[in-house]
């Protein structure tokens, strides 16, 4: 199916790496019409020959892809400035000129005539600069290396392994990307180094005085939408002057009164900051993020990637986002087939290689026939055990959520502290339920795909 008209709103949200490379090339080979948004840099440079700029209530068009866009529009910005001031300039000297011979008889004429000059001057068209978007992270003392230490650890769920055999260092000044396909554990990896799930077997060692900042996907979600940033960093920080909050609060772009909006009233992108900032709690020397640009829009990516270059400890990022992988990380870890080894290549790299993995995989898949598009009656009978196992899954999934969102409210409570035991139950809690909405998630997932093919296969 290839439609006249594609209309695609942020196609890579969600998507790894992987999935992300199928799509621009699938894109980047569309032989009709495809109208894209999106903030993935690099796609808008692959993808589009034009783009389409909303500025000062205008549609602008550029020709090119992203980097081109920005190098035109800076471009024209530097040349409407000129003609202002080349205006002014030549405003001035006419006001100037009427002034001094409006009173002289001699005069009048060429005074008149420069007055009609002023009225028909138009004006250039202002500027529309966006406002700079900065983050920053607070500066803390690094410990010595190493950071963490693994030696044989295998983490998993329930007892069963997602990972296993790891024998991994992570220093004070590494940037690391995980690379790996949705389903491999980057996230499992991400969750064990944060301290968010205990080994299974083997030995993990953190730095005495390490304090770890991490920022989830789900993070988002489990705001309380009632309160507003300054609470949710109150509940953090109780001993903390108002004053401060916003300091940090402010270090992500939540000012004035969007550090008093309720969480439900924010953007993705201020929910997103506001994830930021609680992450920043303890002023952690290893930052751990988990997709962090999903709901940031280009200048908001800059501006954590910025940040990012000038933290001084090590970090640990998941992102699909290449340019944000790029310009920060200058270490990739692969996680597949259980395993989390250094990978040694770059992305592009990484990119053709799996491009010719999925050539090579369809070019040995042998042609099926379509199967017989099912009767009406049959179709029907058949979506009614499919609409309820999508139900359920989803019903299941907000009860997990409930849970989780619960057990991290205890977390973060600073009286929960003063009992190990609470805090270590509360963690394997934690990570059972984090396994289970995986379970969960993909029940639904399967069931709504069984769906849409039905679906498909009654249509015309």
């Amino acid at each position: 199916l290839e439609p006249d008209l594609l209309l695609l709103d942020e196609p890579t949200n969600h998507l790894d790496l992987e999935a992300a490379a199928w799509l621009e090339e699938h894109l980047r080979r569309y032989p009709r019409t495809l109208l894209l948004v999106s903030h993935d840099r690099d796609l808008l440079n692959r993808v589009p020959d034009r783009i389409c700029h909303l500025e000062g209530g205008r549609l602008l068009v550029y020709p090119g892809g992203y980097d081109r866009f920005l190098r035109a529009r800076a471009e024209r910005l530097l040349g409407l400035a000129r003609l202002r001031e080349r205006q002014e300039a030549e405003r001035r000297r006419l006001q100037a000129f009427v002034d001094r011979f409006r009173a002289k008889a001699t005069k009048a004429r060429q005074a008149q005539s420069r007055l009609k000059r002023l009225a028909r001057m138009a004006p250039v068209e202002e500027a529309v600069r966006d406002p700079e978007v900065r983050f920053a992270f607070p500066v803390a003392r690094v410990p010595p290396p190493p950071l963490v230490t693994m030696e044989g650890v295998a983490a998993g769920y329930d007892g069963r392994p997602v990972l296993a055999g790891l024998d991994l260092r992570i220093d004070p000044d590494d940037r690391i990307g995980l690379l790996g396909a949705n389903g491999n554990g980057k996230s499992t990896f991400a969750a064990l180094v944060a301290g968010r799930l205990a080994p299974l077997a083997g030995t993990l060692r953190r730095a005495r005085g390490l304090a770890v900042g991490f920022f989830a996907q789900h993070q988002i979600e489990d705001l309380d939408p009632d309160a507003d940033g300054i609470t949710h960093l109150a509940r953090l920080l109780p001993q903390e002057p108002e004053e401060r909050l916003r300091t940090r609060l402010a270090r992500f772009g939540l000012v004035q009164e969007r550090a008093e909006t309720p969480a439900r009233h924010l953007s993705g992108g201020e929910k997103t900051r506001l994830c930021l900032a609680r992450m920043t709690v303890g002023d952690p020397q290893l930052l751990i993020l988990d997709e962090p640009t999903n709901h940031l829009d280009i200048d908001s990516r800059e501006a954590l990637a910025r940040a990012l270059l000038e933290f001084p400890g090590a970090i640990l990022l998941v992102s699909h986002d290449r340019h944000l992988v790029e310009l920060v990380c200058d270490r990739l870890w692969l996680v597949a087939r259980g395993r989390v080894t250094p990978y040694e290549g770059d992305l592009e790299d990484y990119r053709r290689s799996l491009l010719e993995e999925r050539r090579q995989e369809r070019s040995r898949r042998p042609a099926r026939p379509a199967p017989p598009r099912p009767r009406p009656r049959e179709r029907r009978a058949a979506l009614v055990p499919l609409r309820r196992k999508a139900r359920e899954a989803e019903r299941r999934l907000e009860e997990l959520n409930a849970q989780r969102r619960a057990i991290e409210t205890r977390l973060a409570d600073p009286g929960t502290y003063g009992d190990g035991s609470e805090i270590a139950e509360l963690r394997r809690q934690l990570a059972r339920i984090e396994g289970e909405i995986a379970a969960a998630e993909a029940a639904w997932l399967e069931a709504e795909e069984a769906i849409e093919r039905l679906e498909a296969s009654g249509a015309g």
